[in-house]
């Protein structure tokens, strides 16, 4: 973010707190609120601005249209000792998510393994929040969710999947965690609302218009989206076969097998329903978490100590001309997250903007 366009550089607490108080205001129980904050802020302070607290505006709208509801009845529907399904009750997806996890750890504490899925959500926010829980007890941890209809399959015209994210997160010894924390799209739907955001063209490859024609213009294909009139973003690999943009497609479709029809949340098109007013109904979007105990595999001691040679023998690979470092995932996140919290957050204006207004509609001090 260049420097003109930075409002403000908050530091995390105050700006979690703000938060917090927003989701309280609008009815939120204050432990959901919190859980709810800490994701968005912990997105923006790895360096994930995209689903960090820019996207504050969007839960208002949802809990003020009765889209998410505040006080929702989430109650388990399926259990078996390393295995649940939770219905969310159309709430907030971070409280639920969070839970989720829980449950999962807990289930790998006792049988070594756990998985948890979610139906009839919302939005979850950064997905490696949730697989990194795991890494608190040397666990391996999973997390994923299906999406807004954004994605055009491979060959397709119109958007029928979501982003569809994947996390994994594994701990090593000495080295960093491996966290991988990737849309199954070219890029997820808040990187063009970024561009959009700043006035800048999409690189050629990420979306196409109405047509199926690549375009390089982030608010034509986000009207695009918005009124459901074709295009969408690509598949990871981009456009046909060529460059394996097939092998993004799948890799959507299975996160939607996972967090829809294995969870009995709603999958493909049938996320996001409207009325016959066109008003929008809870999302009822799904998720998946799950958590492995390395140690009901192997000893974790030698786990990690592969890991960390793993880790090494790529890091100090033989770097491409011109480069200096080969990153492993999770790497840059953790380093913006020490500046970030050692320098404070830089804040779009449009987003210090949004966050005033807020505090202004539901009759909060911004004090940040």
């Amino acid at each position: 973010m260049e420097e003109k366009e930075i409002g403000a550089i908050v530091q995390a607490e105050p700006l979690k707190d703000f938060c917090r108080r927003v989701f309280v205001k609008l009815g939120v129980p204050e432990e959901d609120a919190a859980i709810t904050a800490d994701v968005l802020v912990t997105a923006d302070l790895r360096g994930i601005s995209s689903h960090g607290v820019a996207r504050m505006r969007r839960y208002v709208n949802g809990i003020k249209s009765g889209m998410m509801k505040v006080r929702p009845e989430v109650k388990v529907v399926h259990e078996t000792p390393t295995t649940a399904t939770i219905d969310a009750g159309a709430g907030l997806g971070q409280p639920v998510s969070y839970r989720a996890m829980q449950k999962a750890i807990e289930k790998a504490r006792e049988y070594g393994v756990g998985f948890v899925a979610v139906r009839n959500s919302n939005h979850y926010g950064i997905a490696g929040y949730y697989s990194m829980m795991a890494l608190e007890y040397d666990f391996i941890g999973i997390s994923s969710t299906n999406a807004a209809v954004l994605v055009v399959p491979t060959f397709g015209r119109n958007a029928m999947l979501g982003t569809n994210p994947i996390s994994i997160a594994v701990p090593a010894g000495e080295e960093r965690p491996f966290v991988l924390d990737m849309a199954t799209s070219t890029v997820p739907r808040g990187k063009l609302e970024v561009y959009n955001r700043l006035g800048k063209p999409i690189p050629l490859g990420w979306a196409t218009d109405e047509k199926g024609y690549p375009t390089t213009d982030p608010g034509l294909v986000l009207r695009n989206l918005l009124e459901r009139r074709g295009g969408g973003l690509l598949p990871l690999g981009g456009a046909g076969e060529d460059m394996g943009g097939h092998k993004g497609y799948g890799l959507a479709l299975a996160v939607e097998i996972f967090c829809g029809v294995l969870a009995g949340a709603a999958y493909a098109d049938l996320v996001y329903p409207k009325d016959e007013q066109g008003r929008p109904l809870p999302s009822r979007i799904g998720h998946f978490f799950g958590a492995i105990r390395i140690d009901a595999f192997r000893p974790l001691d030698e786990f990690k100590a592969d890991m960390d040679d793993l880790i090494r023998r790529l890091k100090n690979s033989p770097k491409a001309e011109g480069q200096t470092r080969i990153y492993i995932h999770g790497e840059k996140e953790f380093e913006a997250a020490e500046k970030h919290a050692r320098e404070g957050i830089p804040l779009h204006k449009k987003v210090v903007q949004d966050l005033k207004d807020i505090a202004g509609e539901v009759g909060v001090e911004f004090n940040l």
